[in-house]
This record gives C-alpha cells, structure tokens and sequence, in this order.
C-alpha cells in the first residue's frame, strides 16, 4: 500500500463540552459505534482501529464494499456500525460480537448482522494528502467523491445551523446514536488530538449497589460499584458499574461496605439459581475481550442507594461506565426501578443513514454550505 497517509494513522479525537458551541462549527450526529479510517490503495484495502490496530479481517463485507464504492485510491475517517434487526436502531451489542478469532464466524456474522461504514472526514484523495486542508474543503471534497454512493457505505449529514443540530441531538438519539460532533470549519487533521468537540446526553439514575470489585492495585480497596435496578416482577437487574474514585475514597468505601457483605445464597445475583439467559455479573465472569481479566466481585446486601450520571441505555444497561453524583440515604432500595430512565423518543436510523434526516445543504440555502 502507497497511499499520501499510510497507516496505521490514530484517528482525531473530540473533547466533551456541556452545551453545543457557537461559533464557526460543523455539526454532525455523534455514531455509536467503533471508530475506524478506511485505506484503499486499488485492491488492497486496509481498516484501522481507534488504537490503530487492523480491524480489516472482522469486516469482510465492507472490504467488499469499499472497493465496490470508494474512490480507487483514498484514505477516509469514520464509523463502522450495526443497525438492529429492523434497521431502526444502532445495535452496539452486535457490532461487539463481530470481533471474533474464527474466520468461520466472522463470515457468519458479516451475512447475519452486516457492518455499515459512515464517512466522515478525508485525510487522503488520489495522490494528495488533504490532512493540512481545513476540514471545510475536506467535508466538501468528501461530498464529491462519495456522490451517488451505496449503502453499506454513508456519508454522514452535517449541518451548520446550531438549530437544526439542537434538533438532531434530540432527535437522533431514538435511533442510537450518541450526541454530536462540533469540527472547527477551518481545522486541519490532527492524529490523536483532542480538537473537535463533543456534546453527550446526561442524565441521572438511582441505583442499588449490589456489589463490588476491589482494586487491581490492593485488596482493601473498592475498583467499581456494581448498580442494579428492580425490574417489573421484582427481581434486580445489573445495569453497570461506577469505578471512576481517588484512591483515598477507594479505601473509605472499602472501610464502610464491609458490614453490608454478604454471602451469595442470600443474594440476588446467587449464581446457583442463575437461570439461562439472564444477564448477571455472576453471568459474565469470563471478559470476551480478556480472557485473563477476573471479573468476579464481592456481593453486598442491597440496602444502598446511589445516584449516578449516564449517557444512555445499551439494551437492560449502561451503555458507558456511569458516573458517581451522590449517595442517596433517603430512597427505598426497592424504589429505585426502571420506570425512572427517560426514554428518547423512537427516530428511524435509516432516514439518517440514507440522508433523508437532514436539511437541505445546497449553498443557496441560508443555512446551508459545506462544512
């Protein structure tokens, strides 16, 4: 491969930022799915991870496609992503089980649950490497060279009206997404930097702590929380972890969640009367990704009650790792249920994904040029 950017290339990154900024930006929805830069070199096509690892061997179907629709020679930014069965929503907990060491499986699933690559960005184009080129003229030569491309392959909407990505960051979350990018219009590409910005949902859930695992670093310290919510035939549901605590609280906690140990015939989560299919921490002891990590933990009685901040739900779960607010002395542990998340309102992914979500971009339009 002879490209003008040659992998492995560490993907730019975006900062988090409370609200979306004014000021000369291009707004694109934020994708729920593993980032990944795409070079084509003629037949030779390789896929890069966000840790510039090769992820080209798990998608063969977009190999396929990337030779089928991308320019001949070209290095492009973006997505790669799983709808659901019905196509309505991203479907992050099937793009994980695409990475898999047998070849057998991986054809298997590249048939099953097909992989869609959403661009985003150009870093390289025929023998010009457009990385020192403002992102402005980059989305625009994107734009041109993706015309008339199909699916699995998108290029993503984008918008510069703040309005309408106030409207997006609404709306697209009912089909999976995860928020928005904010890209400066006359920023460069810069590997590994983070220069574009980045605006999440947050929101906030009371949980039950029902366990803990204790820290890589020592036995007497508290690694992560385990949280639970009470579902409607009373039985508690793991939903995530909190983990992120300075040291010095690590050993507090420790200290002052001993009295509530438990032994697991008087938990939950008693893994002697784990029945097929329901999902436990006891249940997933094994890590898919690292098969050495020990995920086993210590079961606490659930008479605690935490409040956390979180993104959104993957499914019964946090989909990222919640966030500590507060301790919550004054709820019910058998209060705390699913009926308080907040539900996005259902938006159809393929509207977005076929471009059909978006405002009409043409330069003519006040609120329309090519970011």
């Amino acid at each position: 491969m002879d490209l003008p950017v040659n992998p492995p290339v560490a993907p730019m990154l975006a900062k988090p930022v409370g609200a979306i900024p004014s000021g000369d930006y291009v707004f694109e929805p934020k994708w729920d799915g593993f980032r990944s830069i795409v070079f084509r070199d003629g037949d030779e096509v390789e896929i890069g991870s966000r840790n510039e690892r090769p992820m080209t061997r798990y998608f063969p179907e977009l190999v396929a496609a990337v030779k089928a629709e991308l320019p001949e020679r070209c290095v492009i930014d973006g997505e790669i992503v799983v709808p659901d069965g019905e196509g309505r929503r991203l479907d992050f907990e099937a793009l994980q089980l695409r990475i898999h060491p047998a070849a057998s499986r991986v054809e298997l699933l590249s048939v099953q649950t097909p992989g869609h690559f959403i661009a985003f960005d150009l870093l390289a184009l025929g023998e010009v490497d457009y990385t020192e080129h403002p992102f402005a003229e980059r989305r625009a030569l994107l734009e041109k060279a993706l015309a008339g491309v199909r699916s699995p392959i998108h290029l993503t909407p984008v918008t510069t009206d703040r309005e309408v990505a106030s409207s997006w960051f609404g709306q697209f979350e009912g089909a999976g997404l995860d928020g928005l990018i904010a890209k400066p219009a006359d920023g460069i590409y810069e590997p590994d930097k983070r220069v574009m910005k980045k605006i999440k949902h947050e929101r906030t859930a009371d949980c039950v702590v029902a366990g803990y695992r204790v820290h890589k670093s020592g036995e007497d310290r508290i690694g992560s929380l385990l949280l639970g919510l009470y579902k409607d035939d009373g039985k508690l549901a793991s939903v995530g972890v909190i983990g992120a605590f300075p040291m010095e609280k690590r050993i507090e906690l420790f200290a002052e969640l001993q009295p509530l140990v438990t032994t697991f015939d008087q938990h939950p989560w008693n893994w002697a009367e784990h029945q097929s299919g329901q999902r436990t921490p006891r249940a997933a002891m094994a890590s898919r990704w690292n098969a050495a990590k020990d995920l086993s933990f210590i079961p606490l009685r659930p008479e605690r009650v935490v409040e956390v901040r979180y993104d959104h739900m993957e499914g019964v779960r946090f989909r990222h790792t919640a966030q500590f607010a507060r301790w919550r002395p004054d709820r019910e542990p058998r209060s705390c249920t699913y009926a308080q998340l907040e539900e996005p309102v259902s938006f159809d992914l393929t509207e977005i994904m076929e471009g059909r979500a978006a405002p009409d971009m043409s330069p003519d339009r006040p609120e329309g040029r090519h970011g």
